[in-house]
């Protein structure tokens, strides 16, 4: 495999990703652990790396890309790679349901069309932005839980498995739009319209801000009825670094617009991605 094909899966982005599955881990009461590191490989090692690999191939970014300040050329190999990654993913999926298969599949389908230019989801900043948030939260949430509690769909309509599915999606919509504000130059150049562009360096920074409070407020209800008051006060203290940073970030994009670049973006998802998957771990663990 080439350096340039490995760099472009991002195997390393996948922990930005990481919280929606550990949130089905923490809310999960029959956990099969087998099923939950099979299902944790899959994700992070072969789903979420094959779509990274395949909308890097048609993007063919030249600036900045989430987990890559500088990428390099992309090859047809990359193509190849990430296309045999989807179907080792659905060859490991087929064995523990049926149903979490077709899931895997249908997940891979819309990160496709995302980026595929017969399609091409990126142009459309509403559907696309939608698409982000529901298949990578909502939809993903429902596909860790089947498979790590070893269910089928049907058994997920109750409230306390669908209101974090639908709570992880609200989250992601909001953050969703900040992983975009460094790139508006690069996707006007191949004739994107992303929601950041749409909302403006500093509008993005106040949606994302309104969507963390609704959310925030969402997961406080879930997690105090869910578990107890005390872990849903715990959410708030893991979550104020994530405040802090942002709000810090905040100021310094008031002052100077070129702030909002790609280093602090990455920062962000770092520092919010630790404290989710950390809060998450330790509700699983407790």
């Amino acid at each position: 495999m080439k350096k340039s094909t490995f760099l472009h899966l991002r195997i390393p982005f996948s922990f930005f990703l990481l919280p929606v599955f550990m949130l089905a881990v923490a809310v999960s009461t029959q956990i099969s652990t087998q099923n939950l590191l099979v299902v944790f490989f899959l994700l992070h090692f072969l789903v979420y790396p094959a779509s990274n690999g395949y909308n890097s191939y048609f993007d063919k970014d030249e600036g900045s890309i989430g987990g890559l300040k500088k990428p390099p050329k992309t090859t047809k190999e990359l193509y190849h790679v990430a296309l045999i990654f989807d179907v080792i993913a659905l060859m490991i999926a087929i064995f523990i349901s049926f149903e979490f298969a077709i899931m895997v599949f249908i997940y891979g389908m819309i990160s496709k069309a995302y980026s595929h230019p017969s399609v091409r989801l990126k142009k459309f900043p509403i559907v696309g932005w939608l698409a982000a948030g529901i298949f990578q939260g909502y939809f993903t949430f429902l596909m860790c839980y089947i498979a790590i509690n070893d269910l089928n769909l049907a058994d997920t309509l109750i409230w306390k498995i669908q209101f974090p599915g639908i709570l992880s999606t609200l989250l992601l919509l909001g953050s969703y739009p900040m992983t975009q504000i460094y790139q508006h130059e690069e996707d006007a150049k191949r004739g994107d319209i992303t929601i950041s562009q749409k909302l403006g360096i500093l509008g993005t920074f106040h949606f994302t801000a309104a969507a963390f409070f609704i959310s925030s407020a969402g997961f406080f209800y879930y997690f105090d009825h869910a578990f107890s008051f005390q872990k849903a006060l715990l959410f708030g203290v893991f979550m104020a670094p994530v405040l802090f940073y942002f709000g810090w970030w905040y100021m310094k994009v008031r002052k100077d617009r070129a702030n909002a670049d790609f280093d602090s973006t990455m920062r962000l998802n770092l520092v919010s991605s630790v404290m989710l998957n950390g809060y998450f771990l330790y509700l699983a663990l407790s």
